[in-house]
């Protein structure tokens, strides 16, 4: 809190943001403005709602200070950026940017909120450094009702790949590293974003359908189509990380892709430039393997020393 005090100029909402910050890392199984304010020992909601809502701070700043602490204290040359989004259920209509959309909070449509996140991830930990509300084009196109609600006159509708891309370029401009980038299908699907981290010089893993397609020195193919050619020896059966059962095996081969024709005087990546398609498949479909579901897409990132590409090892 010391940090960040000073965004808070009178001492009420200052005092009130701690408690706020201490309930949040608390061990509440129910977070919000009621809960929060009960555990804090307040007699009702309405100071915490007000904080949120109407009182005076500086939340971009905030923001900011945040990031600053958790590069200061997470710092890795090999840390990784992972952008994802996530929902709250909401009801009514006036919650600013809700719709009936698809939330992974319930794992279906249903009248929500969705913001996206980045988040910092290295060896000593991970923390979110930066967050964008998603502003559906049911507001954006209905001014009056972004009025209502307190949104600028210039509010824009933006993508979620181009909110991580706003936030990604914040993170690098404020001088800080990362060793590559990472999302999930929403995001690599994106050509646009995909072409923003090559200019910048950042590899990316980040993970496109089975029908996204890629061009190879063999031609251009379907993502389960390169999958269904690639060798069984090709394939190698790693560990994605452990997991709350243990170490989560899949079964892993990359494909070398062949590189667009550069503009000129391209920025070089940090690592070279090497454009890659390695297949991950669940251990469930690993007898069929053009039947999974989605690919995983890697441009302008690290080589993969010692692991077999495409039926050949390097």
């Amino acid at each position: 809190m010391g940090r960040i005090a000073s965004r808070f100029k009178p001492v009420e909402p200052r005092r009130r943001a701690g408690r706020l910050v201490l309930g949040l890392l608390s061990d509440l199984p129910r977070k919000n403005c009621w809960t929060i304010a009960e555990w804090a020992g307040e007699a009702g909601p309405h100071g915490m709602q007000h904080l949120l809502c109407r009182a005076a701070w500086d939340a971009d700043a905030v923001r900011d200070d945040v990031r600053e602490y958790v590069v200061e204290h997470l710092h890795d040359e090999a840390a990784v950026l992972v952008v994802d989004e996530t929902g709250d259920v909401k009801k009514g209509s006036c919650t600013v940017g809700v719709q009936r959309q698809y939330t992974g909070t319930a794992g279906r449509i249903e009248n929500s909120q969705v913001a996206v996140y980045l988040v910092y991830a290295g060896e000593r930990g991970h923390a979110a450094v930066d967050r964008e509300l998603y502003i559906p084009r049911s507001w954006t196109c209905d001014p009056d009702r972004c009025r209502a609600a307190g949104l600028g006159e210039d509010t824009a509708f933006a993508t979620k790949p181009e909110l991580a891309r706003t936030m990604i370029e914040r993170f690098l401009d404020a001088g800080h590293q990362a060793g590559w980038v990472t999302g999930d299908e929403v995001y690599g699907g994106n050509p646009k974003l995909r072409t923003a981290l090559e200019e910048r010089g950042i590899g990316y893993v980040l993970a496109v359908a089975c029908s996204a397609e890629a061009a190879t020195g063999a031609g251009t193919f379907r993502a389960d189509a390169l999958a269904a050619k690639v060798p069984r020896r090709a394939w190698q059966k790693l560990s994605a990380g452990r997991g709350a059962k243990g170490q989560r095996f899949y079964d892993w081969a990359v494909i070398d892709l062949v590189e667009p024709l550069p503009a000129a005087d391209p920025p070089q990546p940090r690592h070279g430039r090497i454009r890659l398609l390695p297949l991950l498949l669940n251990p469930a479909s690993a007898t069929d393997r053009a039947g999974a579901g989605r690919w995983i897409q890697m441009a302008g990132g690290r080589d993969l020393p010692g692991r077999e590409r495409a039926g050949r090892t390097r």
